[in-house]
């Protein structure tokens, strides 16, 4: 049964087609894992949506910033964004299926030495305390206060973890560092403003996952997020988000032998500066 993770889709559904085809996805024997933001600045993302959900046990995925966007947005909270494309979802039908299924999907994943998330874990976070955190926040997100949560969602504090953190602060540590973090200070200071390619950044600040002496490194992380970091397919690291959106390219790597599979985007999305 081929385990196939695949990078960040963004509201691209003819450019996930065309990858499937290419794999000869088979829905009954193999298994696709989604590294987060389903949804957003692409063209079609309420197909999308249902397309995963209707894929049912052989799709597992873990949420994105944008997809926490898109349910915040849902409950009259946060604004709309320049670039968004959420309202197709906003005004279906089945509106309120899709988003319980989406606000019910995890923050991390982990399987036979793999452990995948959106952005990052902080570095000061073993795999059991990355599964425990994610564990915490996702009882909120399923939980019946989750409104409470995305009243409050947005901001970048805290900016570190403390053990002894309670409330909106310890939740929102925790999905920063799941769905947003691309740079932190060796101490474990979590970065949100700059997101180009590692070497770009200011002083001070390393990309997580190359933090010294990081105590998730026993695992091999599966990411999306950073389109300008660009492929990245090491025994510690595999990071999918190859800019489908900018006209770059849908990934998907085949777990078991770490095969590549991509196929070539049409630009939906002006390139960034």
């Amino acid at each position: 049964m081929p385990t196939y993770a695949i990078g960040d889709l963004q509201g691209c559904q003819n450019s996930l087609l065309h990858l499937l085809d290419d794999l000869e996805f088979d829905a009954k024997a193999d298994r696709l894992l989604f590294v987060g933001d389903l949804v957003n600045r692409g063209p079609d993302s309420l197909a999308v949506l249902r397309f995963i959900k209707n894929l049912g046990d052989a799709a597992i995925c873990v949420l994105g910033n944008h997809d926490l966007h898109l349910l915040a947005l849902s409950e009259g909270f946060g604004r709309i964004h320049k670039g968004d494309t959420l309202d197709a979802i906003l005004a279906a039908p089945d509106r309120d299926e899709l988003l319980h299924w989406l606000r019910h999907q995890k923050l991390a994943w982990r399987e036979e030495g793999f452990l995948m998330v959106h952005a990052g874990v902080l570095p000061g976070w073993t795999v059991d305390e990355t599964m425990q955190r994610a564990a915490e926040a996702e009882t909120t997100l399923q939980g019946a206060h989750y409104r409470d949560f995305f009243a409050q969602m947005y901001g970048n504090g805290p900016v570190a973890w403390d053990d002894g953190l309670q409330g909106i602060e310890r939740l929102c540590v925790i999905v920063n560092a799941f769905t947003r973090l691309r740079y932190c200070s060796a101490e474990g200071e979590m970065e949100f403003h700059h997101n180009g390619a590692p070497g770009t950044q200011p002083a001070g600040w390393l990309p997580w996952f190359e933090v010294p002496g990081r105590k998730s490194a026993e695992a091999t992380i599966i990411i999306g997020h950073w389109s300008t970091l660009g492929l990245i397919n090491r025994p510690d690291l595999i990071a999918l988000d190859t800019g489908c959106l900018w006209g770059g390219k849908l990934t998907a790597v085949r777990l078991a032998d770490r095969q590549v599979f991509s196929v070539q985007c049409p630009q939906v999305q002006p390139l960034k500066a």
